[in-house]
Order: structure tokens, then sequence, then C-alpha cells
């Protein structure tokens, strides 16, 4: 497959274009939790306990500016803000499901205990 360019950087093969959409220790994750509703902040750092503040609000920003989250925000004192998947983030998700198996299964043949989903 030919290399190609997008917003300046080089990609050698598509799956690196998507690794670089949702690949990282993090966004899967969120997406993950954010398949079935809505949450806001700090429902999604309670959720996701080893993630740092700035961690989660880069990649929120990451997801929201690939287009993979919605973020709204109400105009309270303080302000509330929401996330929740959008349908191309939701396009994301068999991906995952599928990495989560695999992932699964490695653990298995590895012996490595892993625990149920939520």
């Amino acid at each position: 497959m030919p290399e190609f360019k997008h917003d300046g950087r080089l990609y050698y093969n598509p799956i690196e274009f998507a690794l670089s959409h949702i690949g990282g220790t993090w966004k899967m994750p969120i997406l993950w939790r954010l398949r079935n509703r809505t949450l806001r902040y700090s429902e999604l750092k309670k959720d996701i306990p080893h993630i740092t503040h700035k961690m989660l609000t880069t990649q929120l920003k990451d997801l929201e500016a690939s287009g993979l989250i919605y973020r709204e925000v109400f105009a309270e004192a303080p302000p509330k803000v929401e996330y929740s998947i959008t349908e191309k983030g939701k396009n994301a998700l068999p991906v995952i499901e599928m990495l989560i198996r695999y992932g699964k299964d490695l653990m298995s043949e590895y012996g490595v205990d892993h625990p149920e989903e939520q």
C-alpha cells in the first residue's frame, strides 16, 4: 500500500491511520465507557481510576477533534459538561470489542487472570 499524508502527517497504512484516532492506552476505554450512556468528566475520571486529569482532558479533546465524541456544555454555575459518543465513534465499537476479545484470549493463553467487565 502506498504511503499517504493527512493533516501534514505521513502514514504508511490504514491501520496506522485508524490507530492515530483510537489507539493508545486511554482512547478505546473512554469510547467503550460512552457506548451506552452520556457521562460527565467526573464520572469518566471515577470509572478510569488510573488516568490522570491531564491525560483524560487531552484524550477527550483528541476524541472530540476526531469527531468520535461530542462535548456538551451546560450554562450553569459551575459549568456542567457531558460527553457522549457520536455515530462515527460508534463505528469504532466493533473494532474495540474485537480487540477486547482478542486481548482476553491472549490473557487466557498466557495464564493471566482478567476481571469481568462492568
